[in-house]
């Protein structure tokens, strides 16, 4: 597991209100990248949010942090991959859209998790995962596609997401890696790497000096990166890869929220319809995956 700390009697309700906590700054995390952009480019920003928080995770890197770097450095090249789609995704997309087709991983991660880790999904997964897609269709204009480059990359997020989720568990388990450490070394393969990319593509401009870009950039770095990565890394440890993102899945419709409040962003009824049906998958999903831990606890008595 991520973290050698004994698990509370409470745990899983404290584990469930991080989540949720989580999926609503997640939700939120979309309209505050398509405003920082306005002030910088995309690469420049993501080294920006991922190099403060590596400065800030240094002091988890001693001692036991540094059984973190093994796991860490190929989750985060993984998790650079992610964040370039996801911000890519969001310049040319709605923060909406985004925040919906990005929760598609929660149909995904099962799927993966039964390719990677063994663990089989429940049958009526297949119907869920078909009423995500009915669901991605309408969002993305339905009889009307207005499919774009954003979206493609959203979607692509998404899968690479669920692959995130899976390959953190199977990296860290009985490992004794800690959860700030982890987050702090993936943390700074992103900045890193964004940097290089950067000096490649001809560097970045001087940095901006609006207000608005710095207090968004710390929005983003403590709650969206320090806290939600940290909450997802040590709640990995304690409950399945599917559990996690299924608490999550109240994601996309926090971002809509929050896009039309905070950005004007309207969607049409074709929009609330598709954004709605890949909820509703998100949640059956859910109930399908809180039956998994009784199953294969079951099985692992036959078993015994």
């Amino acid at each position: 597991m991520i973290s050698s700390t004994p698990v509370p009697a409470r745990w899983p309700g404290v584990a469930d209100g991080m989540l949720l906590l989580v999926a609503i700054i997640w939700g939120s995390s979309y309209a505050a990248a398509k405003q920082a952009l306005l002030f910088y480019p995309v690469l420049g920003f993501i080294a920006i949010r991922f190099g403060l928080t590596f400065v800030l995770l240094l002091p988890q890197l001693r001692g036991a942090g540094r059984r973190a770097w093994r796991p860490g450095l190929p989750l985060g090249l993984l998790l650079l991959a992610i964040f370039l789609c996801e911000i890519y995704g969001v310049s040319l997309t709605r923060a909406s859209n985004a925040a919906f087709l990005i929760s598609l991983c929660v149909i995904l991660t099962p799927l993966l998790e039964w390719l990677l880790l063994g663990q089989r999904p429940h049958p009526a997964l297949c119907a869920a995962a078909g009423m995500s897609l009915l669901g991605v269709w309408l969002l993305t204009g339905g009889p009307q596609a207005g499919f774009n480059v954003g979206d493609g990359l959203m979607l692509l997020a998404a899968l690479l997401r669920a692959l995130f989720v899976c390959l953190t568990r199977r990296l860290t388990a009985a490992r004794g890696v800690p959860a700030l450490a982890l987050t702090g070394v993936q943390s700074g393969v992103v900045a890193l790497a964004c940097l290089v990319l950067a000096a490649a593509t001809g560097g970045l401009p001087a940095l901006p000096r609006e207000p608005q870009f710095w207090a968004l950039s710390l929005y983003l770095v403590l709650f969206a990166t320090l806290f939600a990565f940290y909450a997802q890394n040590l709640a990995l440890a304690r409950t399945s890869a599917t559990r996690v993102s299924l608490l999550m899945g109240s994601e996309p419709l926090f971002g809509a929220l929050i896009a039309g409040l905070w950005l004007g962003e309207r969607l049409d009824p074709l929009g609330w319809a598709g954004g709605l049906l890949i909820v509703v998958a998100t949640l059956w999903t859910l109930r399908l995956g809180s039956a998994a831990p009784a199953v294969e606890g079951r099985e692992r008595m036959a078993a015994g």
